[in-house]
């Protein structure tokens, strides 16, 4: 069972002023089979935490540490912490005209596993992911995110999630743009991979709705770059009524 152990980490960000610090000292534990809620206003440090955490060049560690089981997350390249099994959905995904759906995920599963998937399995499970997250068949054959609508996007992150069998799964507002139909569908592939018990899920959002949908077992709310409350699905519950007010008050 896996463990992501971050400690008091420290990001900055460059800008014409110079370094500006963003996280300010966070401490979180993300075991496998766990689903935590990092909840906030609009700049945070919600999205900061998940980029640094994938590796990102624009931001710069300058404190704290991260580990992956024992091993240095920070001393990993973007992609041997993808090969160590972390995950990021992206809020933006990007577009890779010119490769398939198909081939990107195939040669993304080589590439964690050290060797190809048997391909008659592979199609086989693919086709299965792809029916659960209500996807036609010449999906796969589309270059990757070229032309995708906002919820064919995120049902490709989730795909991906569910092909790639990540150790930890960070989400970025997964709900960003779906509408009622796609954050339920995305919501029920996500619960699909968490109800394993072999992933560690992040799940990063301004709103509580997908949390009707995905159950956190805890929640985090981010102010001013570091953890200001912690607590169960209840949290989130009087975040809905009361908004981040009081938390901006006190920040």
């Amino acid at each position: 069972m896996s463990t992501l152990e971050i400690r008091d980490l420290h990001v900055s960000v460059e800008t014409k002023e110079g370094p500006k610090p963003i996280l300010r000292g966070v401490d979180l534990t993300i075991n496998a089979g766990e689903v935590h809620a990092i909840m906030g206003p609009n700049g945070s440090g919600k999205s900061t935490l998940a980029y640094s955490l994938a590796g990102h060049p624009k931001y710069t560690i300058t404190g704290g540490t991260v580990t992956l089981d024992g091993a240095d997350v920070l001393e990993m390249s973007v992609d041997e912490r993808a090969r160590a099994g972390m995950f990021l959905a992206m809020q933006y995904p990007v577009e890779v005209p010119g490769v398939s759906v198909s081939n990107f995920l195939r040669t993304a599963k080589t590439a964690i596993d050290g060797e190809a998937p048997a391909l008659r399995h592979w199609v086989k499970d693919m086709k299965a992911a792809m029916e659960n997250l209500r996807m036609d068949a010449s999906f796969s054959e589309r270059s990757v995110n070229e032309g995708f609508s906002g919820g064919e996007k995120k049902r490709h992150e989730i795909l991906q999630m569910e092909l790639l069998k990540p150790k930890i799964a960070i989400l970025d507002e997964t709900d960003s743009g779906l509408d009622v139909d796609a954050l339920r569908i995305v919501s029920e592939g996500v619960n699909r991979v968490t109800a394993t018990g072999e992933v560690g899920t992040l799940l990063i959002t301004h709103y509580t709705r997908i949390l009707r949908y995905i159950k956190p077992d805890f929640v985090h709310v981010f102010v001013d770059g570091r953890i200001a409350e912690e607590g169960g699905p209840e949290l989130a519950e009087r975040l809905e009524n009361e908004g981040y007010d009081r938390f901006l008050t006190h920040a």
